[in-house]
C-alpha cells in the first residue's frame, strides 16, 4: 500500500512539473505534455505492479534461535531453487518478543505489521490462537495433510476442529540412559524399556546402591517431568471448559507421588538450575535423563570421549496401573503458524507442502546438518532417519524417536499451561522440603491458578 501511496504521489507531482514547463512551449507543447504524461503513467503503473509482485514472491518468517533460523533457512533455499523468483526472509525474533508482539498487533489491529510466518512455542500456542484467533490463517482446507504429523503435536495448534498451525520439531520424550553404568549394576537398555514406574524405581535403588549413581537429573523446583508423566497417562489438570482442576485430581496425585518417591529414594537427583543439569549428564555424575528428544544434542555435546557409544534411547515408564497410561509423552516444541494478514496466503501453504508438511528430504537435510528431529512421520522410512548413531551405541534412534511421536496420548493442556506449571512447581517443592503438606500444598496451587486466570 505504501507503495501504491507513493507512486500515485510521484504521478501526479510529474504531471504538475510537465503542466508547468508546457505553460512555457508555444509549439506542440499540449500534444507533447499528453504524450509525457501518458508514458510516465504508464511506466509508473509498471513499476507498481513490478513491487506489487515483488511483494507477492516474499515470504516474512519469525522465528527465534539460531537453530530454527538455520532449519528455515534451509526450508527456504530448497523451495527458492524450484520456484524462481520467490525469496524466503527470516528474521531472528525472540520467542517471548513474537508473543508480545503477536498481542500488541491484535490489540491495536495493525495486523498487517506481522510477518507471513511466524514459530510459536507450542506450550503457549492454544493460548494466543484463544485470545487472538484473528491473527492467525486457518489451514484446515489448506491441502496440507496434517495425519502425517504426530497426533498429540498437531492438537497444540487446533481450535474448534480447525488447523492453525504446521508442526515443526519433535518434541516427542525419550528416556536415555548409560549403558556402561547399567551393565556394572547388571541391567541392560531391555531392562528399561516398556516398564512401569514403580519397576523402574526398584532399578533405580539397585543401581544407585551398587554405582553409587542416580537414575535421573532435574531442575529443581521444575516439573517438566511430573507434565511428561501426566501426558503419557492421558491426564489433564483442566476440564473442558479451561478450569484448572489440581484438587481431587487422583491422576494427578498419583503422578506426584512418583515424582517425589524418585527424590525422596535418591533415584533423581535435583540440580539448582538448567546449568546444573546439563552439567550432571555431561559429567557423568547421572545414568541418566528423561525429556524431549532435543535432549540428544545436550548429551552428545560432552567432551568426554568415554561417553561416545555408551548411551542408550528407550521409552518413559508409564504410571504403573493407571487406566490409559503409556510409555509416551511430549516436552516442548514448536509450532509455524501462517499471519492472517499474509500477503499471499497461497504461496505459504504451497511452502509449507512443498518443504515442512511433504519432504522427507527436506527432513533428511536439517537432520544431518542441523540434528533437526521431525515430528513428520513419513521421514521415519527415510535414510537418514535410519541411519545408526555411533553415540547411541550404533542405533538408529532416530526413526525410533518419529516412532514414539505417534503414540504419545493427546491431552487437554489448556491454555494458562504456564501458570499450572509455576504453581505445580512451587507445589512440589514445598512438599519435599517439609513447607507444606500434600493436600495443603496442591490446594494453594489450584488457587494461585484460580486467582491468575479469573476463575
Amino acid at each position: 500500500m505504501k507503495k501504491k501511496i507513493v507512486a500515485l504521489l510521484l504521478t501526479a507531482a510529474m504531471a504538475v512539473s510537465l503542466m508547468a514547463c508546457g505553460g512555457t512551449k508555444e509549439t506542440g507543447s499540449s500534444e507533447n505534455t499528453d504524450n509525457s504524461q501518458a508514458q510516465n503513467e504508464t511506466q509508473s503503473s509498471d513499476a507498481e505492479e513490478a513491487a506489487a509482485d515483488d511483494s507477492q514472491k516474499t515470504l516474512t518468517v519469525w522465528c527465534w534461535d539460531s537453530f530454527n533460523v538455520d532449519a528455515m533457512k534451509t526450508a527456504g533455499a530448497i523451495y527458492e531453487a524450484e520456484h524462481s523468483g520467490v525469496k524466503i526472509e527470516v528474521v531472528e525474533t525472540v520467542s517471548s518478543d513474537i508473543q508480545t508482539l503477536v498481542q500488541t498487533y491484535a490489540m491495536s489491529g495493525e495486523l498487517d505489521a506481522l510477518p507471513d510466518i511466524f514459530l510459536m512455542d507450542d506450550q503457549v500456542f492454544a493460548k494466543y490462537l484463544q485470545n487472538y484467533p484473528e491473527v492467525f490463517a486457518d489451514l484446515t482446507d489448506s491441502g496440507i495433510n496434517f495425519s502425517d504429523f504426530a497426533p498429540s503435536k498437531v492438537a497444540n495448534s487446533v481450535r474448534d476442529n480447525k488447523n492453525y498451525g504446521v508442526p515443526y520439531d519433535s518434541n516427542t520424550v525419550i528416556a536415555c540412559y548409560r549403558t556402561d553404568y547399567l551393565e556394572q549394576a547388571g541391567y541392560t537398555i531391555e531392562d528399561l524399556t516398556d516398564i512401569t514406574w514403580d519397576e523402574f524405581i526398584t532399578i533405580g535403588e539397585d543401581v544407585l546402591a551398587k554405582t553409587g549413581m542416580p537414575m535421573l537429573t532435574n531442575v529443581q523446583g521444575e516439573p517438566d517431568l511430573l507434565n511428561m508423566i501426566l501426558q503419557s497417562a492421558g491426564i489433564s489438570v483442566f476440564d473442558e471448559n479451561g478450569n484448572i482442576m489440581l484438587t481431587n485430581n487422583e491422576g494427578l496425585k498419583d503422578a506426584m507421588y512418583v515424582y517425589m518417591e524418585l527424590v525422596q529414594k535418591g533415584i533423581l537427583q535435583e540440580q539448582t538450575d538448567w546449568s546444573g543439569y546439563q552439567g550432571s549428564i555431561n559429567n557423568g555424575t547421572v545414568v541418566g535423563t528423561i525429556n524431549g528428544s532435543w535432549i540428544c544434542a545436550t548429551i552428545m555435546s560432552t567432551d568426554q570421549a568415554e561417553q561416545e557409544g555408551n548411551w542408550a534411547v528407550t521409552n518413559m515408564p508409564k504410571l504403573n496401573d493407571y487406566e490409559g497410561a503409556t510409555n509416551y509423552s511430549a516436552q516442548g516444541g514448536s509450532t509455524w503458524a501462517v499471519s492472517s494478514s499474509c500477503k499471499n496466503y497461497d504461496l505459504a501453504v504451497d511452502f509449507f507442502a512443498a518443504t515442512w508438511a511433504g519432504s522427507t528430504e527436506f527432513y533428511d537435510s536439517i537432520l544431518t546438518d542441523l540434528g533437526a528431529i521431525a515430528t513428520y512421520l513419513p521421514a521415519a522410512d527415510s535414510a537418514a532417519y535410519n541411519q545408526t548413531s555411533d553415540y547411541f551405541g550404533g542405533e538408529a534412534i532416530y526413526a525410533k524417536i518419529v516412532s514414539y511421536g505417534g503414540q504419545i496420548p493427546t491431552v487437554n493442556k489448556g491454555i494458562y499451561w504456564s501458570e499450572e506449571k509455576e504453581a505445580l512447581g512451587v507445589a512440589l517443592s514445598n512438599i519435599l522440603e517439609g513447607i507444606s503438606d500434600f493436600d495443603s500444598a496442591v490446594a494453594d496451587a489450584q488457587a494461585t491458578v484460580e486467582f491468575i486466570i479469573g476463575q
